[in-house]
């Protein structure tokens, strides 16, 4: 059965740091490109980074270029999104997705396998 399940949400302050897990199970991980989005009510579902098989980052949304970062552990199949200087345009439901493809996309429904999201607020 496969499963992708965020972890790591929650409440936080203006300015502080969280650390976003994606765990995945069912699928080869390895073979998979991740990527992680975010939706914030009342707006569409925005593709935020991306991280290849082979490692290589890709930054779709400008706003968290610089305060977000994207690994992945091969060996625990799991992605790691960790979030620094967070403001209050990040609050919202994030999600994150595996697409089989050596190459990553910027769209939702490009994914073979989605998550069902963690959420983060931010407090000023």
């Amino acid at each position: 059965q496969v499963q992708l399940v965020e972890s790591g949400g929650g409440s936080v302050q203006s300015g502080d740091s969280l650390r976003l897990s994606c765990s995945a199970s069912g699928f080869t991980f390895e073979h998979y490109a991740i990527g992680w989005f975010r939706q914030a009510p009342g707006k569409e579902r925005e593709g935020l980074v991306c991280i290849t098989t082979s490692n290589k980052e890709l930054v779709y949304d400008a706003s968290v270029k610089g305060r977000f970062t994207l690994s992945r552990d091969n060996a625990k199949n799991m992605a790691s999104l960790q979030m620094s200087s967070l403001n209050s345009d990040d609050p919202a439901k994030y999600y994150c997705a595996a697409r089989h493809s050596l190459v990553c996309n910027s769209n939702w429904d490009a994914y073979d396998f989605r998550g069902q999201g963690t959420q983060v607020t931010v407090s000023s």
